[in-house]
C-alpha cells in the first residue's frame, strides 16, 4: 500500500475557505529528491498570495513553502543529505502543508541540533529573507539607517534583531503600540505606530529631516508612495511583499524628483535558486540564532487542520513573530 499523508490543497483561488485538507500518496524520491517527514510548517504571506490567485498557480494544487522534519529517504545524486538528518527549508515547489513528502533537494538545508523543528519551521523563509535585505541587496554597513514596515511580524522581528547586531539603525513602523514595543524590545531603535503617527514625517523628524538609507517595504500598495518620500537622496527603496495590495503602476520620473532614488522589487527565491548561494544564506541565518544573536519568537500555533484560522490570523494582521502550523 502507498503511505499516504495529510495535506492542504486548493482547488480554485479564494478566501481561506477553499482550504481543503486531504490524504495524498507520498511516493519515493527521483533523482535530485528526498522524502521526508515534517514535524512543523511555517505559515507566509506567499502562502496567501497563492491562495488567493495574487500569485497563480495551476490548479488543484498543494500549499506552503517552509517547513522542518527528518529525511526519511533521498533520491540519486543527493550527496549533502542523508536518511536520518534534522532538516529545513523554504523552498519551491509549494506543498510544505503536509505530514510527508517528496520534494527537490538542493534547497533543503541540515539543521543544526540547538534549533528546534519548531524554530527551523518559522525561521526559514523569514529569516533568509532578511539576510538578502541586509546582504545581498544593496551595500549596508554598521552606522546606516533603515526604516521597516511590519516590525512587528515575522521578518519583521528577526529584522530588527538583525540590525542590532550588526548595529545598522533600524526604525520600525508597527500597526499599535503594543506592536511598537515588540520591535523595541528586540532591537529597533524607535517604533512609529502608523494608527497614531504619520509614518513618512515621523521617520523624517527623526533623522533630522535627512531621511533613511533604505526602506525595506513588504506592505505594498499603501506605503509605498509613503516609503520614498522617507529616503535621503540616492536611497534604495526595497519592495519585497504586498500585504496591503500590489503596488500601483507609478511615473518613474518621481525617482528623479525625489533625489535619484533606486527601487527594487526582489524575492527570495530568485535567491535562493543557486544551490550553493541558498546553503550560505542559511548557514549565515543559522548562526545568527545559534549564537543568540536572533531569536525566533512563535507567538501562534495552529494544527494542520486549523490551518483556515490560521490564514485569517495572518490576513487580519492579528498576529506577532512568527506562526507555525503543528502536526502532532
Amino acid at each position: 500500500m502507498t503511505p499516504t499523508a495529510r495535506t492542504v490543497v486548493i482547488e480554485t483561488h479564494g478566501g481561506p475557505e477553499v482550504l481543503t485538507l486531504t490524504d495524498r500518496p507520498v511516493g519515493e524520491p527521483g533523482a535530485g529528491e528526498i522524502r521526508l517527514r515534517h514535524k512543523a510548517c511555517g505559515l507566509n504571506f506567499i502562502d496567501c498570495y497563492q491562495r488567493t490567485g495574487l500569485y497563480p498557480m495551476t490548479l488543484p494544487h498543494a500549499l506552503g513553502m517552509e517547513a522542518a522534519g527528518v529525511v526519511e529517504a533521498v533520491g540519486e545524486g543527493v550527496t549533502h543529505l542523508a536518511p536520518g538528518d534534522r532538516v529545513a527549508y523554504a523552498a519551491n515547489p509549494p506543498g510544505a502543508y503536509t505530514e510527508a513528502r517528496v520534494m527537490p533537494a538542493a534547497q533543503v538545508c541540515k539543521l543544526p541540533d540547538a534549533i528546534s523543528f519548531d524554530e527551523g519551521a518559522a525561521m526559514m523563509l523569514k529569516g533568509m529573507t532578511v539576510q538578502y535585505l541586509f546582504h545581498r541587496t544593496t551595500p549596508l554597513k554598521a552606522g546606516d539607517t533603515v526604516l521597516f514596515h511590519a516590525a512587528a511580524g515575522g521578518v519583521g522581528l528577526i529584522a530588527c534583531q538583525w540590525a542590532r547586531s550588526e548595529g545598522i539603525r533600524l526604525i520600525g513602523a508597527a500597526g499599535s503600540d503594543e506592536k511598537c514595543q515588540l520591535a523595541l524590545d528586540h532591537g529597533a531603535e524607535a517604533c512609529i505606530n502608523y494608527t497614531t503617527e504619520d509614518f513618512t514625517a515621523r521617520t523624517r523628524e527623526l533623522t533630522d529631516g535627512r531621511g533613511v538609507d533604505v526602506v525595506m517595504d513588504s506592505i505594498g500598495k499603501s506605503t509605498f508612495l509613503g516609503s520614498l518620500d522617507c529616503l535621503k537622496p540616492l536611497g534604495m527603496m526595497i519592495s519585497f511583499g504586498n500585504a496591503s495590495g500590489p503596488v500601483e503602476a507609478f511615473n518613474l520620473g518621481l525617482l528623479a524628483q525625489k533625489g535619484s532614488l533606486k527601487v527594487t522589487r526582489p524575492t527570495l527565491f530568485a535567491h535562493t535558486a543557486d544551490p550553493q548561494a541558498c546553503q550560505e544564506m542559511a548557514a549565515m541565518l543559522f548562526d545568527k540564532v545559534t549564537s543568540g544573536a536572533v531569536k525566533i519568537r512563535i507567538d501562534q500555533r495552529f494544527p494542520l487542520d486549523q490551518v483556515a484560522e490560521a490564514h485569517r490570523a495572518l490576513e487580519s494582521r492579528k498576529t506577532t513573530g512568527q506562526t507555525i502550523l503543528t502536526l502532532d
